[in-house]
Order: C-alpha cells, then structure tokens, then sequence
C-alpha cells in the first residue's frame, strides 16, 4: 500500500511537469518548424539521458527489452511529440490541452493489453466517463477547432498511451529513469540527423520565451517527468495511475490562461472540473481488491 502512495506521489509530479509541454510547445512552434522543434528537443534530452548513463554506469538492457525500448522511443520521443507540434501550429494550447483528457483511458487500455492489468469494472465506467466528457467538448467545438489537428493530437495520444505503458512495463525491472534514457538514446542518432537537416539557416531573431520553451519541452517535458512518471506508473499500477493526467487540461489551461493569455471557455472549465470526479472514482476502482471494488462487489451481490 505504501508503494502504491509512493507511485501516486510520483505519478502526480510527472504530470504536473507534463502539465506545462502543451502551453511551452505552443510558443516554441511560433519559432521554429515542427519537425526541427522534435528533433531538437530529443537531441538535446538524449544527450542528457546518455550523461546520466554513461556518469552512473548503468549497464545496458537485454536483447529482449530493446524492441519495448524502441517502441517507448517511438511514441513518447517522436511520435507524440512531433503530431502534437504539428497540431499546435493549427490550434490553440487550450483546446489540445483538454485533448488528453483522452491518454488516461488509452493508457489504461495498453496497461491491460500489454501489462496484464485488470482493474474493476466500474474503473472502466470512471475512466470511460473522463474520455467521453473530453469527447463531448471536442464535438462541441470548444475553443478553437481543426479536424486536422484534432486527428494529429488523437494519433499522437495513440502512440504516447503506447509508450507510457511499454515504460511502465520496463520501469519493473529497468528504473524509471533508465528507461526513459535508454529510450532517448536509441532515438538520438536520428534525431541528430534530423536536427542538422532541419535547422534554420539561422537563429537570429528567435525570442527569449521561445528559447526557454525549447529548454522546457526538452530537459523537463523530455527527461524529468518521465523519471517520476515512469516510476509513479511502476509502483502504482499503469491503469491507475494514468488517472492523474486527467487532471492535466486543469493545471495546463491555468498555464496557458498565464503565459498565452488564451482565453479560457465555460465548457473547457466544466469539462475540467468533471475529470477531476473522474480520478477520484477511478482511483477507488483502480485494483480489483481495493476496498471500494470490494463493497461495489458485495452490494452487486446483494441486489
């Protein structure tokens, strides 16, 4: 139980770093192209990932973890983070923002098809709410709307939902931060590549904001919160866990009301304020011996 409060307390550290990538990934793309920005950032974090490993000896994974290795490189490396660039070039941060209210529950999907997870039913029913209040607003049309841009964010949820669980498969016997390190590191020598083929013919005139923004999405977004997040999804459990990025539109739309001075909706505040519920239920049904799933199979039976 106390490992499991462990993993909670991580978990919600990742995700409030996490929190921050959409708004900082809005201003980084106002200077500089999509492709370039991910191949930078994972150039800039796996040269820091490949430090951690070489200065602390880790010795390096099987055979047999190199492919889940690859796959988490796929998604959490390049994949999310290049549609979601993408996507930001055509929205605004707000409206991805309540986007990944939809990651917990593709999360909790791969933590059951990959990790052989099985939380309750009615964790199901919680996590299922979450998404389709994500849903809703989406149809809705809440903020600014691209279908574009909506299906680069949704394939970009796909791939990260992925790799979050392949990571947390790894993290059991890896570590949280070797994982992820590993996983930049595996990817660097394309995202080197990238990056020379890429760059801007030069780099005068770029703002401040936009380079402390490139340094957020790339040591923070990139490497930290992967190091908590990964751990908090090992001890704690994928499908549970996940929960917390549900509350990320939360603190992310606070950001991007600060730092954007994007205007914020009634509906993206409501849809918010509804997630919240759902993490709470789904965490009281996250494990199928919780106390909660307990009392819920007991009154099932008595009806």
């Amino acid at each position: 139980m106390r490992e499991a409060y462990r993993g909670w307390a991580s978990g919600f550290a990742g995700m409030l770093i996490f929190s921050g990538s959409m708004p900082a990934t809005r201003i980084a793309v106002s200077g500089f192209d999509p492709l370039f920005l991910t191949a930078m950032r994972g150039s800039i974090a796996g040269v820091l990932g490949l430090l951690l490993l070489v200065v602390l000896r880790e010795r390096r994974p099987a055979r047999g973890d190199l492919l889940p290795l690859a796959a988490t490189a796929a998604g959490v490396v390049i994949g999310f983070p290049l549609l979601s660039a993408l996507a930001l070039e055509r929205v605004d941060a707000a409206r991805s923002l309540v986007f990944l209210g939809l990651l917990p529950l593709i999360t909790a999907i791969f933590g059951f098809l990959r990790a052989g997870e099985r939380p309750h039913p009615v964790f199901w029913i919680f996590s299922g709410l979450g998404a389709a209040l994500v849903a809703g607003f989406a149809l809705g049309r809440g903020g600014s709307s691209d279908l574009i841009a909506d299906g680069m964010m949704m394939a970009g949820l796909i791939l990260c939902g992925m790799a979050y669980a392949e990571g947390a498969r790894l993290s059991r016997h890896l570590g949280g931060w070797q994982v992820i390190s590993w996983a930049l590191v595996l990817a660097l020598p394309a995202m080197l590549a990238i990056s020379l083929f890429t760059a801007p013919a030069s780099f005068d005139g770029i703002a401040l904001p936009v380079w402390l923004s490139v340094g957020y999405v790339s040591v923070f977004s990139m490497l930290i919160g992967f190091i908590f997040w990964y751990r908090g999804l090992a001890q704690g459990g994928i499908a549970a866990v996940s929960q917390l990025q549900l509350l990320m539109p939360f603190f992310g739309l606070m950001l991007a009301a600060l730092l954007l001075h994007e205007q914020i909706s009634g509906a993206m505040i409501a849809t918010a304020a509804g997630i919240v519920l759902c993490v709470a239920g789904a965490k009281h049904f996250s494990r199928p011996g919780s106390r909660s799933a307990a009392a819920f199979t007991r009154l099932r039976r008595r009806a």
